[in-house]
């Protein structure tokens, strides 16, 4: 966890950040929890009665912290899309946790907070429809599970062909890239999923995954992305987004480097990225605060 203390530490550090609000949000509540999951799972997490295999298939132990981290991680996307919906863009500082399914977790992944945020505001009316964009080098299979049949939401994952998990689960549009793959590769694969995904939209809100495990750092990731081409990942997802006006919160995904500053510094990029644009898309919606 010590790459999401370095990351918060910063932004608080970054005079670029210095307009920007942080807020520590609500954790996610039973009953929102249980709009992506199933009740039982749920309580079983809640209340400590997970069974071993269930545990060795999450990766790590039960603990209340446990509990209280992942709930608070699932606040804090739906916290993220919420005022994505007011003001374009937003971003959380954790999350994407897109291995939980929908009675089970995996791959330290115990709550899908991208799937408890889109149900929980479709459920509230405040959008009709999603997408799930995950550039995490993983596959999203229990964001498939939960909402790949979902008439309301589309997914697309694109991710390592060879990666874990082994077993992927058909997400609306899967790009399985091989090892190896490059910056060039990488952003024109993308672009062509990101055409295609928004032919199915408009949508209401879109959450993104701005894994840093692509990188050609990552111990897990098996990808060769550079941190430009990292950079160059998340402007084009975010500003293809902020052409058509469509509401974007961000998740942080996965990120394995030995070395956890290269992890920080390119959840910090994404996070700068997303800064500046979230002030342009402002001046857009209210043009008078310019003046």
């Amino acid at each position: 966890m010590a790459k999401y203390r370095r990351l918060r530490q910063s932004v608080v550090d970054n005079p670029l950040h210095e307009r920007d609000i942080m807020l520590v949000p609500s954790a996610a509540t039973p009953e929102q929890l249980c709009l992506a999951h199933d009740r039982q799972y749920v309580h079983r997490v809640l209340a400590g009665k997970l069974t071993d295999a269930e545990i060795k298939r999450i990766g790590f132990p039960w603990s209340e912290r446990m509990v209280e981290r992942s709930r608070r991680s699932s606040g804090a996307t739906l916290a993220a899309a919420r005022v994505a919906l007011r003001e374009g863009v937003s971003a959380n500082l954790a999350g994407g946790t897109h291995h939980a399914m929908r009675a089970t977790g995996e791959g330290y992944c115990v709550f899908n907070d991208a799937a408890v945020a889109i149900r929980t505001l479709i459920r509230e009316q405040a959008i009709r429809n999603a997408a799930v964009v995950d550039c995490d080098v993983h596959q999203g299979n229990g964001t498939a599970d939960i909402l790949g049949s979902d008439p309301n939401v589309f997914t697309f994952s694109i991710h390592g062909e060879k990666n874990f998990p082994l077993r992927k689960m058909p997400s609306n549009l899967d790009i399985d890239l091989p090892d190896g793959t490059g910056d060039e590769d990488y952003l024109s694969a993308l672009a062509t999923g990101l055409q295609t995904t928004l032919a199915a939209g408009p949508y209401d809100l879109v959450i993104y995954l701005a894994g840093a495990d692509p990188y050609e750092g990552d111990r897990l990731g098996r990808l060769n992305l550079t941190k430009e081409g990292l950079r160059r990942r998340d402007a084009l997802v975010l500003e293809t987004l902020r052409s058509l006006q469509t509401p974007v919160a961000i998740a942080m995904a996965g990120g394995y480097a030995p070395n956890i500053q290269d992890i920080v510094d390119i959840h910090s990029a994404t996070l700068l990225i997303a800064s500046q644009m979230q002030r342009d898309w402002s001046t857009q919606m209210n043009p008078s605060t310019n003046l």
